[in-house]
């Protein structure tokens, strides 16, 4: 599998001792950074030391947090991250880079089993979910660490791994399913059926959500609570079509006093809105996101994306959000629209935007969609109609499930472009994504999934066959 390069050293009868020692090595460089405060390490801890220390133990955590954030299917932009890769795949994001074939590629639905963005999108995955199993691991078999620090580092492990897997099975279908740190059980994995994929995350999201508390350990909310877990756990439900539950997840996350609607479109992407239900922050104080630095262009052609002309196009004259949250830019007579939802590009200059993973927003449209699924569509429409209304458009009324889920789809793409890939799985969820076809002339019904990565398939055939289509 893709991580197998970074865990040689579990080729010993001590795998799990060893793995531990090597992780730490790596992972506890996040000391150095902002997101926990414990001293620089100066040489590699043992096992033992690492996680019979609350402070070890936290860099150990951040050191998986910063990996998220600055390369993984949960980071806000940037050329191996999902939100970028999705977005292009399906109608959100034109690709301007044609020296980057393998984006290129992705963008015109033309992917091979060789894509180089492709496998690193898995490599890196399965990298942070082996580091993510020797934090539980290692936080478990700890025997000086109390039971409250247990239970948060367990839960907030726990619940990134099971992020990191939903992406991987909504990209791939049926994928290797590990908790172990054993190499040479994990180099031989077979894949796991879809379905039996999401009845484990759900097992887990729900151990994850009893492990965490519903207040935050950071006023920033740069580590996810019960609540991030909740709003996993009805994400999972809308997949397996368990309409009651994914409403009354949702329900519960909307009556915490934690969060408020957001009503202000300025104020959607700063950092202190109570609307937030976890966000990542850069690595310097100071430093831009990675959503507004690597999708800035001004006075040129873009360099890398821009927004599709078929998105800019389907929003109304008068929405608020194509003022607020693009911007155009021309040159040499020719004009694009560039995102601009966070504004700070200029590292230095920024002290209120932080990275979004989780908003409140998805949650309405979680529970509206839950809703319309069991024909309680009046019930579903004031929750679609909240970020209409905030956009400045007329609030809906009453129509078919049908016409609803249509509408659904059209204001999430407006309120979420941009964002975590939403467009590409809230299609593919619906079973919608034929109407890619009609912007997208590469398009084909086996597009629906990726491959898996060629050189995976060479390393471990027991990941064959391979995606249909491939």
């Amino acid at each position: 599998m893709g991580f197998r390069g970074a865990v040689e050293l579990l080729k010993t009868k001590n795998m799990k001792k060893r793995y531990l020692f090597f992780f730490l090595g790596a992972l506890l460089l996040a000391s150095c950074e902002e997101l926990v405060e414990v001293d620089d390490p100066t040489n590699q801890l043992g096992t033992a030391q690492v996680f019979e220390d609350a402070g070890t133990a936290n860099a150990a955590l951040a050191g998986l947090y910063a990996a998220l954030r600055d390369q993984s299917v949960v980071s806000g932009a940037g050329y191996y991250t999902l939100s970028t890769l999705a977005g292009s795949y399906a109608d959100n994001l034109e690709c301007h880079n044609h020296d980057q074939n393998g984006t290129w590629d992705l963008y015109q639905n033309q992917q091979l089993e060789t894509n180089t963005y492709i496998a690193s999108v898995w490599k890196t995955a399965y990298q942070q979910i082996y580091y993510a199993n020797a934090i539980i691991y290692g936080t478990q078999h700890s025997t000086a660490l109390s039971d409250g620090d247990k239970n948060r580092i367990t839960g907030e492990a726990l619940l990134m791994r099971s992020l990191i897997y939903f992406y991987l099975q909504q990209l791939f279908g049926d994928i290797p399913y590990t908790t172990s740190l054993d190499y040479e059980h994990n180099r031989s994995l077979s894949k796991t059926e879809a379905s039996a994929v999401l009845e484990q995350l759900e097992m887990d999201v729900k151990e994850a959500a009893t492990l965490l508390e519903d207040n935050y350990r950071n006023a920033e909310r740069i580590y996810p609570n019960r609540k991030a877990a909740e709003l996993l756990l009805s994400r999972i439900y809308l997949l397996q079509e368990e309409w009651a539950l994914a409403g009354q997840t949702a329900e519960s996350i909307l009556q915490s006093p934690l969060y408020q609607f957001q009503p202000d479109l300025d104020e959607v992407f700063h950092k202190s809105g109570t609307h937030i239900l976890w966000q990542l922050k850069p690595q310097n104080s100071g430093d831009a996101t990675r959503e507004a630095s690597f999708y800035y262009f001004t006075g040129a052609a873009p360099h890398a994306y821009a927004l599709a002309e078929d998105l800019v196009g389907s929003f109304a004259g008068d929405d608020l959000r194509k003022q607020a949250w693009m911007t155009p830019v021309s040159f040499n007579d020719d004009s694009w629209y560039r995102p601009f939802k966070y504004k700070n590009n200029a590292n230095g200059t920024n002290t209120n935007e932080y990275s979004i993973v989780f908003r409140l927003e998805e949650v309405y449209f979680i529970l509206a969609e839950a809703l319309a699924k069991q024909n309680r569509v009046d019930e579903a429409l004031p929750y679609l109609n909240a970020t209409r209304e905030r956009a400045g458009l007329d609030a809906l009324g009453s129509l078919s499930a049908e016409d609803f889920i249509t509408e659904l789809l059209a204001e999430k793409r407006h309120e979420f472009f941009a964002e975590s890939g939403h467009r590409f799985f809230d299609l593919k969820r619906l079973g919608r994504l034929d109407e890619l076809s009609a912007v997208k002339p590469n398009w084909e019904d086996d597009d629906q999934l990726w491959p898996l990565p060629q050189n995976e398939l060479l390393m471990n055939p027991n990941l064959n066959p391979q995606n249909p289509g491939y």
